[in-house]
Protein backbone atom coordinates (compact mmCIF):
# COMPACT_ATOMS: atom_id res chain seq x y z
CA UNK A 1 0.00 0.00 0.00
CA UNK A 2 1.41 3.39 -1.11
CA UNK A 3 1.77 5.86 1.54
CA UNK A 4 -0.41 8.77 1.51
CA UNK A 5 0.41 12.23 -0.50
CA UNK A 6 1.92 15.16 2.51
CA UNK A 7 -0.36 17.93 2.51
CA UNK A 8 2.74 20.32 1.73
CA UNK A 9 5.05 17.85 0.65
CA UNK A 10 7.04 20.89 -1.68
CA UNK A 11 7.55 18.25 -4.56
CA UNK A 12 7.98 20.52 -7.54
CA UNK A 13 12.08 21.06 -8.66
CA UNK A 14 13.36 24.02 -7.81
CA UNK A 15 12.66 27.47 -9.09
CA UNK A 16 9.40 26.08 -10.81
CA UNK A 17 6.97 27.91 -9.06
CA UNK A 18 9.01 31.57 -10.25
CA UNK A 19 8.80 34.47 -7.63
CA UNK A 20 6.15 36.65 -6.57
CA UNK A 21 5.53 39.66 -9.01
CA UNK A 22 4.74 43.04 -8.67
CA UNK A 23 1.10 41.84 -8.50
CA UNK A 24 1.44 39.04 -6.50
CA UNK A 25 1.42 36.34 -9.18
CA UNK A 26 3.83 33.41 -9.69
CA UNK A 27 6.08 35.10 -12.29
CA UNK A 28 8.39 36.53 -13.21
CA UNK A 29 9.46 40.52 -12.02
CA UNK A 30 6.87 42.33 -14.25
CA UNK A 31 4.96 39.75 -15.66
CA UNK A 32 2.81 36.76 -15.00
CA UNK A 33 3.40 33.50 -15.71
CA UNK A 34 1.05 30.29 -16.03
CA UNK A 35 2.95 28.21 -13.37
CA UNK A 36 1.14 28.09 -10.21
CA UNK A 37 3.07 29.79 -7.09
CA UNK A 38 4.82 27.60 -4.81
CA UNK A 39 6.14 23.92 -4.53
CA UNK A 40 3.08 21.78 -3.90
CA UNK A 41 2.02 19.01 -6.48
CA UNK A 42 -0.57 17.88 -7.81
CA UNK A 43 -1.72 16.19 -4.56
CA UNK A 44 -0.57 19.20 -2.50
CA UNK A 45 -0.14 22.84 -1.44
CA UNK A 46 2.34 25.57 -1.52
CA UNK A 47 2.54 29.15 -1.16
CA UNK A 48 4.78 32.08 -0.34
CA UNK A 49 4.95 35.21 1.40
CA UNK A 50 7.15 38.29 -0.11
CA UNK A 51 8.37 41.37 -0.06
CA UNK A 52 9.82 44.21 -2.75
CA UNK A 53 10.93 47.43 -3.06
CA UNK A 54 10.86 49.13 -6.64
CA UNK A 55 13.36 52.24 -6.27
CA UNK A 56 13.09 55.17 -9.44
CA UNK A 57 14.05 57.77 -10.79
CA UNK A 58 11.28 60.18 -8.32
CA UNK A 59 9.51 57.55 -7.06
CA UNK A 60 9.68 54.23 -4.66
CA UNK A 61 7.16 51.45 -4.38
CA UNK A 62 7.10 48.97 -1.46
CA UNK A 63 4.77 46.50 -2.07
CA UNK A 64 4.26 42.78 0.03
CA UNK A 65 1.69 39.88 -0.13
CA UNK A 66 1.19 36.27 -0.20
CA UNK A 67 -0.41 33.39 -2.50
CA UNK A 68 -0.92 29.77 -2.30
CA UNK A 69 -1.12 27.38 -4.96
CA UNK A 70 -3.46 24.55 -4.69
CA UNK A 71 -2.48 20.98 -6.22
CA UNK A 72 -0.49 22.55 -9.13
CA UNK A 73 -3.74 23.53 -10.65
CA UNK A 74 -5.33 27.29 -8.66
CA UNK A 75 -3.26 30.22 -7.49
CA UNK A 76 -5.03 32.80 -5.31
CA UNK A 77 -2.94 35.56 -4.11
CA UNK A 78 -3.23 39.08 -2.16
CA UNK A 79 -0.87 42.01 -3.07
CA UNK A 80 -0.42 45.18 -1.36
CA UNK A 81 1.58 48.32 -2.63
CA UNK A 82 2.50 51.59 -1.97
CA UNK A 83 3.58 53.92 -4.45
CA UNK A 84 5.36 57.07 -2.50
CA UNK A 85 6.05 59.55 -4.75
CA UNK A 86 8.53 61.58 -1.94
CA UNK A 87 10.05 64.57 -2.99
CA UNK A 88 8.07 64.36 -6.21
CA UNK A 89 4.94 64.69 -4.67
CA UNK A 90 5.01 68.42 -3.94
CA UNK A 91 5.66 69.38 -7.47
CA UNK A 92 2.55 67.54 -8.48
CA UNK A 93 1.39 69.34 -6.06
CA UNK A 94 0.14 66.57 -3.85
CA UNK A 95 2.82 67.40 -0.67
CA UNK A 96 5.70 65.66 -0.34
CA UNK A 97 5.53 61.67 1.24
CA UNK A 98 1.98 61.96 -0.41
CA UNK A 99 1.64 58.21 -1.75
CA UNK A 100 -1.29 56.06 -3.09
CA UNK A 101 -2.14 52.60 -1.94
CA UNK A 102 -3.14 49.85 -4.00
CA UNK A 103 -4.82 46.17 -3.05
CA UNK A 104 -4.96 43.61 -5.55
CA UNK A 105 -6.46 39.97 -5.12
CA UNK A 106 -5.79 37.39 -8.06
CA UNK A 107 -7.04 33.93 -9.08
CA UNK A 108 -5.10 31.51 -11.19
CA UNK A 109 -6.34 28.18 -13.15
CA UNK A 110 -3.91 26.23 -15.01
CA UNK A 111 -5.78 24.78 -17.65
CA UNK A 112 -3.69 22.43 -19.64
CA UNK A 113 -0.38 21.45 -20.01
CA UNK A 114 2.71 21.51 -18.16
CA UNK A 115 6.00 23.75 -18.38
CA UNK A 116 8.56 21.59 -16.93
CA UNK A 117 7.47 17.61 -17.36
CA UNK A 118 5.93 17.54 -21.22
CA UNK A 119 9.39 17.68 -22.43
CA UNK A 120 8.36 15.29 -25.38
CA UNK A 121 5.55 18.16 -26.77
CA UNK A 122 6.19 22.08 -27.75
CA UNK A 123 2.57 22.60 -26.18
CA UNK A 124 3.00 25.14 -23.21
CA UNK A 125 1.59 25.19 -19.90
CA UNK A 126 -1.61 27.66 -20.39
CA UNK A 127 -3.17 29.33 -17.72
CA UNK A 128 -6.12 31.86 -17.04
CA UNK A 129 -6.45 34.36 -14.70
CA UNK A 130 -8.16 37.48 -13.22
CA UNK A 131 -6.76 40.20 -10.58
CA UNK A 132 -9.02 42.71 -8.39
CA UNK A 133 -7.40 45.91 -8.04
CA UNK A 134 -8.46 48.91 -6.04
CA UNK A 135 -6.90 51.89 -4.97
CA UNK A 136 -7.30 54.43 -2.54
CA UNK A 137 -7.59 58.58 -3.04
CA UNK A 138 -10.71 58.03 -5.58
CA UNK A 139 -11.62 61.75 -5.85
CA UNK A 140 -7.76 62.46 -6.74
CA UNK A 141 -7.76 59.89 -9.28
CA UNK A 142 -10.94 60.97 -11.38
CA UNK A 143 -9.70 64.38 -10.95
CA UNK A 144 -7.11 63.72 -13.50
CA UNK A 145 -9.38 62.06 -15.46
CA UNK A 146 -9.15 58.11 -14.21
CA UNK A 147 -13.08 56.86 -14.48
CA UNK A 148 -12.54 54.56 -11.83
CA UNK A 149 -10.35 53.66 -9.14
CA UNK A 150 -10.97 50.25 -9.15
CA UNK A 151 -11.25 47.47 -11.16
CA UNK A 152 -10.41 43.83 -12.72
CA UNK A 153 -8.00 42.74 -15.13
CA UNK A 154 -8.18 39.18 -17.14
CA UNK A 155 -5.23 37.31 -18.78
CA UNK A 156 -3.82 34.20 -21.02
CA UNK A 157 -0.34 33.14 -19.99
CA UNK A 158 1.25 30.21 -21.51
CA UNK A 159 4.60 29.55 -20.30
CA UNK A 160 7.34 26.91 -21.74
CA UNK A 161 10.52 25.62 -20.17
CA UNK A 162 13.33 24.11 -22.38
CA UNK A 163 15.36 21.36 -20.22
CA UNK A 164 17.48 20.65 -22.89
CA UNK A 165 18.26 24.65 -23.40
CA UNK A 166 17.86 25.76 -19.87
CA UNK A 167 15.22 28.42 -21.12
CA UNK A 168 12.28 29.32 -19.89
CA UNK A 169 9.73 31.16 -22.22
CA UNK A 170 6.47 33.07 -21.60
CA UNK A 171 3.64 34.53 -22.86
CA UNK A 172 0.62 36.70 -21.79
CA UNK A 173 -2.01 38.43 -22.90
CA UNK A 174 -3.80 40.64 -20.45
CA UNK A 175 -7.00 42.56 -20.89
CA UNK A 176 -7.16 46.15 -18.86
CA UNK A 177 -7.99 49.06 -18.36
CA UNK A 178 -5.30 49.84 -15.71
CA UNK A 179 -2.91 52.97 -15.48
CA UNK A 180 0.05 52.03 -14.47
CA UNK A 181 -1.58 48.80 -13.57
CA UNK A 182 -3.94 50.32 -10.91
CA UNK A 183 -2.08 52.84 -9.24
CA UNK A 184 -3.50 55.85 -11.26
CA UNK A 185 -6.67 54.39 -11.46
CA UNK A 186 -8.05 52.74 -14.86
CA UNK A 187 -9.78 54.21 -18.02
CA UNK A 188 -9.19 57.85 -19.01
CA UNK A 189 -10.08 60.78 -21.32
CA UNK A 190 -8.56 58.64 -23.79
CA UNK A 191 -10.50 55.63 -23.61
CA UNK A 192 -12.51 53.68 -21.16
CA UNK A 193 -12.56 50.48 -22.37
CA UNK A 194 -10.72 47.21 -22.60
CA UNK A 195 -7.65 46.44 -24.84
CA UNK A 196 -4.81 43.27 -25.06
CA UNK A 197 -1.75 44.02 -23.70
CA UNK A 198 1.22 41.87 -24.10
CA UNK A 199 3.75 40.41 -20.99
CA UNK A 200 6.82 38.30 -22.42
CA UNK A 201 9.56 36.71 -20.42
CA UNK A 202 12.85 34.87 -21.53
CA UNK A 203 14.81 33.09 -18.22
CA UNK A 204 18.11 31.35 -19.04
CA UNK A 205 18.81 28.79 -16.34
CA UNK A 206 22.88 29.28 -15.44
CA UNK A 207 22.13 26.75 -12.58
CA UNK A 208 19.37 25.27 -10.71
CA UNK A 209 19.66 27.53 -8.40
CA UNK A 210 20.28 31.04 -10.29
CA UNK A 211 18.35 32.43 -13.07
CA UNK A 212 18.62 35.15 -15.30
CA UNK A 213 16.86 36.92 -17.54
CA UNK A 214 14.51 39.65 -19.13
CA UNK A 215 10.77 40.68 -19.75
CA UNK A 216 9.09 43.60 -21.81
CA UNK A 217 5.38 44.31 -20.36
CA UNK A 218 3.06 47.08 -22.66
CA UNK A 219 0.94 49.46 -21.17
CA UNK A 220 -2.26 51.47 -21.94
CA UNK A 221 -2.16 55.22 -22.07
CA UNK A 222 -5.84 55.86 -21.37
CA UNK A 223 -4.50 59.62 -19.23
CA UNK A 224 -5.10 63.12 -21.01
CA UNK A 225 -2.32 64.51 -18.89
CA UNK A 226 0.41 61.90 -19.19
CA UNK A 227 1.92 59.24 -21.19
CA UNK A 228 2.24 55.80 -20.38
CA UNK A 229 5.48 53.45 -21.58
CA UNK A 230 5.89 49.95 -22.05
CA UNK A 231 7.66 48.38 -18.92
CA UNK A 232 10.72 46.33 -19.25
CA UNK A 233 13.76 44.78 -16.75
CA UNK A 234 16.44 42.44 -16.25
CA UNK A 235 16.97 40.07 -13.87
CA UNK A 236 18.57 37.64 -11.51
CA UNK A 237 16.71 35.44 -9.20
CA UNK A 238 18.41 32.88 -6.57
CA UNK A 239 17.20 30.24 -5.05
CA UNK A 240 18.77 29.54 -1.74
CA UNK A 241 16.65 26.82 -0.89
CA UNK A 242 12.63 26.15 -1.68
CA UNK A 243 12.17 28.20 0.95
CA UNK A 244 13.82 31.51 0.47
CA UNK A 245 14.53 32.98 -2.88
CA UNK A 246 16.16 36.81 -3.80
CA UNK A 247 15.43 38.57 -6.73
CA UNK A 248 17.32 42.20 -7.75
CA UNK A 249 16.14 43.60 -11.57
CA UNK A 250 16.82 46.72 -13.64
CA UNK A 251 13.91 48.10 -14.35
CA UNK A 252 12.54 50.71 -17.00
CA UNK A 253 9.09 51.86 -16.52
CA UNK A 254 9.41 54.97 -18.93
CA UNK A 255 7.37 58.18 -17.87
CA UNK A 256 4.70 58.09 -14.47
CA UNK A 257 2.87 61.00 -13.96
CA UNK A 258 4.80 62.98 -16.81
CA UNK A 259 8.04 62.22 -15.15
CA UNK A 260 10.14 60.57 -17.65
CA UNK A 261 12.98 58.27 -17.78
CA UNK A 262 11.63 56.53 -14.23
CA UNK A 263 14.95 53.76 -14.32
CA UNK A 264 16.11 51.93 -11.33
CA UNK A 265 15.94 49.29 -9.05
CA UNK A 266 13.73 46.19 -8.17
CA UNK A 267 14.66 44.27 -4.97
CA UNK A 268 12.69 41.14 -3.72
CA UNK A 269 12.66 38.87 -1.03
CA UNK A 270 10.41 35.37 -0.76
CA UNK A 271 9.62 32.61 1.40
CA UNK A 272 7.53 30.09 1.04
CA UNK A 273 7.18 26.13 0.87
Amino acid sequence: MSPAPLMFDSGKLLATGGVSNIEGAGGGGIATWALITGYGTRDAIGGNAHATFTGLSNFNAYSGGAALGFYDRVEVSYNYIDFDTGNTGAKLGLGKGFAFHEDIVGLKVKLFGDAIYDQDSFIPQVAIGTQFKTTDHGALLKAVGAKSNSGVDFYIAATKVFLDSNLLANVTVRMTKANQIGILGFGGPLDDSYRPQVEASLAYLVSKRFVVGAEYRTMPSNLGFTKASDWKDIFAAYFLTKNISLTAAYVDLGTIATFKAQRGVYLSVQAGF
